[in-house]
């Protein structure tokens, strides 16, 4: 979901306008229809430059290792090597610097991590694994991995069952007719804040101006979060990502928004 950023025109339609996606049932069963593309989905390509052989065993070998059950989605606890003492979830996690960072300073915490773009879900288990070694190196245990669209999770997720959520830098989708792909809208945050605790903390960075402005609209215009005005410096406890640096390198603002779920 995450991608490389350029500066784009403001998009001008509402985030209420355009038919929403039907109301998902909480904590539903997934199914393989689920976790399908959809015709509104958040994503372009599954896959940039064709992959290499590396790439291809580690999708092949370790990916899976890694990869949250389908059948622990209700209880997501059971799917760690031990019990976590928190849960938090990552949509779009890019090259997965941001997911590893985190994932080091809280060893204790259950991490999830969502990408569907395959050379993102590489270079993240690049790091992880020796080459060579992908179907026997030890894999983390409190890490899982989500590589299909993060709206079938948080469906099948139960209420109030994650501590803390990030999206860091997403795909701004800047035209108006593109803004239903954007995660940040209205129907998409009923499911997050449905699988939030209340007192959780959606962090949420942006360096795109079209989706800066989106995610004041959107965030502004609704009840189940309490909002602040974003920092203009990343906090310290944010670790860097690539696509942040890249901002900056190209003389763009990025913004950091902690919104909590009431």
């Amino acid at each position: 979901m995450t991608a490389g950023q350029d500066d784009a025109a403001r998009a001008t339609e509402s985030p209420s306008s355009g038919p929403l996606p039907a109301a998902p049932r909480a904590g539903a069963p997934l199914s393989a229809t689920d976790v399908k593309a959809s015709p509104d989905r958040l994503y372009g390509r599954h896959r940039g430059h064709p992959l290499r052989p590396r790439q291809q065993r580690l999708l092949d070998l370790t990916l899976p290792r890694l990869r949250l059950a389908p059948s622990v989605l209700t209880d997501p606890v059971r799917g760690f090597g031990r019990a976590p003492s928190e849960l938090w979830l990552e949509v779009g996690f890019g090259g997965g610097e941001h997911s590893l960072a985190q994932h080091a300073a809280h060893p204790d915490v259950g991490y999830i991590a969502c990408e569907v773009f395959e050379n993102g879900m590489c270079s993240l288990l690049s790091r992880l694994v020796p080459d060579g070694q992908e179907d026997t190196a030890p894999v983390p245990e409190m890490l899982r991995l989500w590589d299909e669209d993060a709206r079938a999770l948080l469906r099948a997720l139960p209420d109030r069952s994650i501590d803390r959520m990030f999206l860091m830098f997403p795909d701004p989708w800047p035209k108006a007719r593109h803004a239903k792909r954007r995660f940040v809208h209205p129907a998409t945050i009923q499911l997050v804040a449905r699988v939030l605790k209340p007192g959780a903390t959606w962090r949420v960075a942006s360096d795109d101006p079209t989706y800066q402005a989106w995610v004041e609209e959107v965030m502004g215009a609704q009840d189940l979060f309490d909002t602040a005005p974003p920092a203009t410096e990343r906090p310290e406890c944010w670790p860097p990502t690539r696509y942040e640096a890249k901002a900056l390198r190209a003389g763009r603002q990025p913004l950091y928004w902690v919104f909590t779920r009431r």
